[in-house]
């Protein structure tokens, strides 16, 4: 089982990191094939509206070669593809919202090209945020099973801590218990 976490928060050492350790921790003891990619740093344009992905059948087929690439070969390698991020104003950070936006390439739904690069594969949340879960996550949430329905995903879950106590919040015994069980749940390994 191979699965990729793109962690997206702006602090690579921040609230979002600490929650990823206990669940990486917990994925290795599972024996996944994991890969971990740091959005903060890499240069990920917005979306251009432009169209030429649509044309472009078998391939990504974006313009603009960024660091997007690779992430996208690692979304293509993933069987699970986790999004880890913080929720700044209900919604994901900037560098997390690009990549959202960049996955046009990957359906072929708008042009000649036709068909899709990602069909199948499973998509998890795993967020840290400040108000309580519903009012912070929910928007998120809903977009993220959106995003899955339209491109054929298969939506799995989430698991999230709110901040109270900055990373001591991420490090309580309930949230890193939490994190190691989303891991098992997310790969069928649930007790």
């Amino acid at each position: 089982m191979r699965i990729l976490i793109l962690m997206g928060s702006p602090r690579v050492n921040g609230n979002t990191a600490e929650l990823c350790k206990p669940f990486l921790e917990e994925l290795k003891m599972i024996g996944a094939d994991t890969r971990y990619v740091t959005l903060a740093g890499k240069d990920i344009r917005p979306c251009l509206g432009c169209y030429t992905c649509q044309d472009i059948q078998g391939e990504y087929g974006c313009i603009q070669h960024d660091d997007m690439y690779p992430i996208i070969e690692d979304i293509l390698w993933a069987d699970i593809i986790v999004l880890a991020c913080p929720i700044y104003s209900w919604y994901c950070p900037t560098l997390m919202k690009s990549v959202l936006d960049r996955h046009y390439g990957l359906n072929k739904f708008y042009g000649s090209a036709t068909g899709s690069l990602w069909a199948g594969k499973k998509l998890a949340l795993l967020l840290t945020h400040g108000y309580d879960r519903e009012y912070a996550c929910t928007p998120f949430e809903t977009g993220i099973r959106n995003l899955c329905d339209h491109s054929s995903l298969k939506y799995i879950g989430m698991y999230s801590v709110r901040d109270i106590d900055n990373k001591a919040a991420m490090q309580t015994r309930e949230a890193v218990e939490g994190a190691k069980e989303f891991a098992r749940k997310i790969t069928g390994e649930a007790k």
